[in-house]
């Protein structure tokens, strides 16, 4: 059973089971549950859903037109075809997800980037908030008591009906009424200031608690892990460019070249080629692992806030569709960070596939969501203290 060719086989097989369940049962699946909830399509929703999934299929299949993923020789029906269209979603979403996360993890552990919060911003902040409460109140006490003062003159039983009735009452007041829509406004407007004052309290005893944090030992060892990621970040955005300008992808994994730049510059005996394949596969586990566990941590927090009792099943079907597809397109990534000899395992298992492509692909999405992501945290930083300094 642990022959090469028994694991080859079995690899071949659960990557067949795999694309089978992504491209044909999953979606299915989910167009059936969409369907269901509409009441018009009910009796249908076979129809529907075989419907649903045609169209699915003519556009992922549409999908793979305009890329360079594929080499000219491989038939229609071969699971080439499958797996170069799930690797483009796939490496879409790990480059989208990887960029936010180097720029959103140092901008979250850093001590750098907290705001300077007081107990006195906090309490007069509270103050603020407390008197528009107040305020709030004393409001619908005045519309109250007019609302009783009319209905103890008889106005609201009494109110002339039709359309000159309607002008004769906008038109004039009866002594001492107020302007009931004029004060309902100004309750409207202080609620929504009662709002954002709210927000912005508890955003403030937050970051208080996260300068308080930072002050612990695990808060400091956080603080230098965002400094690492920064400096990780920033080499990232920079060989990224530098692929994308120069159209070059690395030949060497990572660990080698690092090994190989140390042991040159130390001058010390050491078999490189031996420990860079064990280095290399229990870092390519562990990130396998942090990436997973990372997707499903963001994707959980998403799903939890859109779930509902109706849209549950077609949540966790979407949830699978994405792992799966996550899980793909690792694979085709995760090639280039083993040694040479160990990637036309990859390669024989998944097909002749255009992984250049797919690396360069990467670059280009990782570039754009980190410049992005660079650029929304910049403006939300500065725009907080500006908010806290106008309330």
């Amino acid at each position: 059973m642990l022959s090469s060719s028994s694991r080859y086989f079995h690899w071949k097989l659960n990557l067949c089971v795999i694309l089978l369940v992504l491209v044909f049962v999953v979606p299915f699946y989910i167009g059936y549950f969409v369907v269901s909830n509409i009441r018009l399509l009910h009796r249908q929703r076979l129809l529907f859903s075989c419907a649903v999934w045609l169209t699915f299929m003519y556009f992922f299949w549409k999908l793979g037109d305009p890329f360079p993923i594929l080499s000219p020789k491989h038939g229609i029906l071969s699971i080439e075809q499958l797996i170069s269209r799930v690797g483009v979603i796939g490496v879409t979403l790990m480059a989208l997800l990887s960029g936010f996360g180097a720029v959103n993890c140092p901008y979250t552990y850093m001590s750098y980037f907290l705001r300077n919060v007081t107990e006195a911003d906090i309490q007069a902040l509270e103050r603020r908030l407390l008197q528009t409460m107040d305020m709030i109140v004393s409001k619908k006490k005045r519309i109250a008591m007019v609302r009783r003062n009319m209905f103890q003159r008889g106005e609201v039983h009494n109110r002339p009906s039709g359309f000159w009735g309607m002008i004769k009452s906008v038109t004039s007041s009866a002594p001492g009424s107020e302007n009931l829509s004029q004060i309902q406004q100004e309750v409207d407007a202080l609620e929504e200031l009662s709002r954002q004052l709210f927000l912005e309290t508890a955003d403030l005893h937050a970051t208080k608690e996260r300068i308080e944090y930072s002050k612990t030992f695990q808060g400091k060892y956080f603080n230098f892990l965002g400094y690492f990621f920064s400096i990780y970040c920033v080499w990232k955005i920079f060989m990224a460019t530098i692929n994308i300008v120069f159209d070059r992808v690395g030949k060497t994994d990572p660990v080698t070249r690092g090994i190989e730049i140390t042991v040159n510059y130390l001058g010390i005996q050491f078999d490189v080629k031996f420990w860079s394949q064990h280095i290399s596969f229990i870092l390519v586990g562990i990130i396998i692992v942090t990436s997973i566990r990372g997707l499903l941590i963001t994707l959980t927090k998403f799903f939890y806030a859109i779930s509902s009792s109706k849209s549950s099943n077609v949540i966790v079907l979407l949830l699978a569709q994405i792992m799966g597809m996550y899980f793909v397109s690792s694979v085709l990534l995760i090639r280039m960070s083993m040694p040479l000899e160990y990637r036309t395992i990859i390669t024989e298992v998944l097909g002749e596939l255009q992984f250049n492509f797919y690396h360069r692909w990467f670059d280009v999405i990782f570039l754009v969501s980190a410049l992005s992501s660079i650029l929304f945290l910049y403006l939300a930083h500065k725009q907080a203290p500006e908010k806290h300094m106008a309330l």
